[in-house]
């Protein structure tokens, strides 16, 4: 017997249920009128999630990191400290690429440096497309900020959140106005936070023949505050001509201010270096973007799109330390001071043009240059420093960017129709400076993309899509650049980070397929796989150089990836026919990889999420809006090289909001997340022939966290 929808839809809301029990410028892409129907997720040749401003500002959250929970097929892990690193296919770094307004994000940008109010809407897309860089080997993350206004606009919000760690408030605005030919915009955002945290963490040794000669127990309390405040104004224009001008700018400001003491209690064994250290941290990131775009839309049909725009970023890092040993005596008492800057230029652009047959050509290029400046300063009255260390470092670095690509959207008929595009990028590096010896680093990568939409006939909702890509990942500056990074109490899970200026990019070669059926009025679910062969996997590989352990990347053969996810969204009204206004969704994602150089079992790629899911519940009625979601991620144990292993604890968020509309201009939102406590936990490992099994566990609070919010129309 055939599936039907609804028995498809609740499929995968079962699949998911088991699982959450367990864890610039507007970007260079079509604009022209597609009709009132038109839904970027069905009829877009070039497959996209696009999730809208509504259900972006439905929870109130304060964090982007926090929206991406609720993305099917997207996952949000924290690491050490307050890290974020959002995933898709269960891979961070380097293999999901984070987009601003369809742009890299410039040098200095995190997650943080973006408010929630400010974004219009957020494209995953899980197949790479030649209008973006191909660094995407697990897919792209596009964050859309909202444009000038296209009327008179005044919005205001205050709130509070209150959690176990953070808490103060929040603010933003929005204002603008739209005349004959002209628009503009400016929003504003921030908060103070405070914080008071404690964390837990402990470190054993088991030998070969299963004694314990080492265990440590670390202890860390933290209190701070931090401050955010994010500016972005916008103007539009047309001229007499009929060109269109809009120039942005975005300003972030993230000061944290930190007050760690952190204590070491031995139990088996020998102490460390430093089991008492206490410490004080300023840290500062300023960010400033701006870009000026124009328009043109020929007689003969070409539309030219341009845009060229500067960015400036620095960060500041002032760590002072004061450490006794396991006798109470000064082991360190000093500081560090590390100031990088960064500055840049670009240009983007894009030609198209529609020709008779169904094809929709175009032609664009992006351009980059950034220079940044680091210095590194180190003092200390009491620790006695290796004969020859630097005290005072610099370097300075040099990227060069180029990218030209062509495309053709081709619409053969009502159901066949064919994306073909390809991307030639190339980078060059150079980096000097006391410490390192001069580098060089030259890449280029041809990415060829096909992608196939065929919408079955008989049922207007059945359509499968078809893909070919060649992705990949550059190594990070960071990466490459040979410094060296210590901590005081250096161990194998521990260890000094090192880069490596002879990494060599990753190349996938990726193929795709999806089913989907839209069943009723906003109602759909899909089916979709990938796989993945990746030439030089880069790993890291842990040593010891005589005196200190050490970090550093390496290209580590081939890995292979693949991935199955189950989504689906639907109004309870397409199963029932006087059901009250309730809107469900769920997904599932499974992911696989191998990597060659690695033994197995569990042989993943290093920190791979092997499985998420989501379910999600929306209600409105009158004034009152309530809904919840439950966002889940797997955790366990992978085996990253022949001698390291990694493991962390599933985690699963729970997370609801109620939004009661007192009038039209005012309504209070109330929003609760982490309801279920849920911690991060992870512990890397490292075993020795000689000596054994050395493992390290950390576990970081994370509490429930309200937030409640007036928010206002003027």
């Amino acid at each position: 017997m055939p599936l039907r929808p609804h028995y498809l839809a609740v499929l995968a809301a079962a699949l998911c249920a088991p699982a959450s029990a367990q864890q610039t410028q507007e970007p260079m892409q079509q604009v022209e009128v597609k009709g009132s129907g038109y839904d970027a997720r069905r009829d877009d040749t070039a497959a996209r999630i696009v999730v809208g401003r509504e259900e972006i500002a439905r929870y109130g959250d304060t964090d982007v990191a926090e929206i991406f929970r609720r993305i099917p097929g997207v996952t949000v892990v924290t690491g050490a400290g307050r890290s974020v690193e959002v995933r898709m296919r269960g891979l961070g770094a380097g293999y999901t690429q984070i987009l601003l307004n369809g742009e890299r994000t410039p040098n200095g940008f995190t997650l943080d440096s973006v408010s929630p109010d400010s974004i219009e809407r957020i494209e995953v897309l899980r197949v790479a497309s030649a209008e973006f860089s191909a660094e995407s080997i697990a897919g792209t993350i596009n964050i859309v900020l909202r444009k000038a206004a296209r009327k008179r606009q005044r919005e205001a919000k205050l709130g509070w959140l209150q959690s176990s760690d953070f808490r103060g408030p929040t603010f933003s605005a929005d204002v603008g106005d739209s005349g004959e030919r002209s628009s503009w915009s400016f929003s504003a955002s921030g908060n103070h936070d405070k914080l008071t945290r404690d964390f837990t963490g402990f470190e054993e040794n088991i030998r070969p023949d299963g004694l314990v000669d080492r265990y440590r127990l670390t202890h860390s309390l933290e209190n701070g505050r931090m401050n955010r405040l994010n500016l972005s104004p916008r103007v539009n224009w047309t001229l007499d001509n009929g060109d269109k001008l809009a120039w942005e700018t975005m300003a972030a400001s993230n000061s944290f201010r930190n007050d760690p003491h952190t204590r070491v209690g031995t139990g088996i064994g020998a102490p460390p270096p430093v089991p008492d250290l206490y410490g004080w941290g300023e840290f500062d990131d300023r960010l400033l973007t701006s870009s000026l775009g124009w328009t043109r839309e020929t007689e003969s049909g070409l539309k030219l799109d341009a845009r060229f725009g500067f960015e400036w970023s620095s960060r500041k890092m002032f760590v002072r330390r004061k450490g006794f040993d396991s006798s109470g005596l000064p082991e360190t008492d000093g500081y560090t001071l590390s100031d990088t800057h960064a500055r840049g230029v670009n240009t983007t652009g894009k030609g198209t043009r529609a020709v008779d047959g169904g094809h929709l050509l175009a032609l664009g290029w992006d351009l980059r240059y950034n220079e940044s400046g680091d210095i590194r300063t180190e003092r200390d009255s009491v620790r006695i420093f290796r004969p020859g260390t630097l005290l005072d470092e610099d370097f300075r670095a040099a990227v060069g960017r180029t990218a030209v690509y062509a495309q053709d959207e081709w619409t053969i008929d009502p159901q066949w129709s064919v994306y073909l595009g390809a991307r030639w990028e190339g980078v060059r590096t150079r980096v000097d400076g006391n410490a390192i010896v001069p580098t060089r680093v030259r890449s280029s990568v041809l990415s060829p993309i096909a992608q196939v939409l065929y919408k079955l006939p008989g049922d207007k909702g059945d359509q499968i899509r078809f893909a070919l890509s060649r992705t990949y990942k550059a190594p990070e500056l960071y990466n490459i650049v040979p410094l060296r990074g210590e901590f005081e109490n250096n161990s194998a899970t521990e260890a000094d980070m090192q880069g490596n200026p002879n990494l060599k990019p990753e190349l996938a070669w990726g193929l795709d397929a999806a089913y989907e059926h839209y069943w009723a009025e906003g109602a759909m679910v899909s089916v979709s796989g990938s796989v993945k062969r990746i030439r030089d996997y880069i790993g890291n590989r842990v040593y010891f150089d005589g005196l200190r352990w050490i970090v550093s990347p390496v290209n580590d053969g081939r890995a292979t990836m693949r991935s199955l996810d189950i989504e689906t969204k639907f109004p309870l009204k397409a199963l029932m026919r006087d059901a009250p206004a309730i809107e469900l969704r769920a997904s599932v994602s499974r992911n696989w990889s191998r990597v060659d150089a690695v033994p197995g079992p569990d042989n993943r790629m290093e920190q791979q999420t092997p499985l998420s899911a989501n379910l999600g519940i929306d209600y409105k009625a009158g004034a009152l809006s309530l809904g919840s979601s439950l966002a889940h991620r797997s955790g366990g144990y992978v085996q990253v090289a022949r001698n390291r292993g990694f493991y962390r604890e599933a985690r699963t968020d729970l997370d609801t909001y109620a939004v009661w509309a007192f009038n039209p201009k005012h309504q209070l939102r109330i929003a609760l997340s982490n309801l279920l406590g849920e911690d991060n936990v992870f512990e890397p490992s490292y075993v020795d022939p000689a000596g054994g099994l050395e493992k390290r566990r950390w576990m970081y609070p994370d509490g429930p966290k309200l937030r409640a919010t007036l928010e206002m129309t003027f």
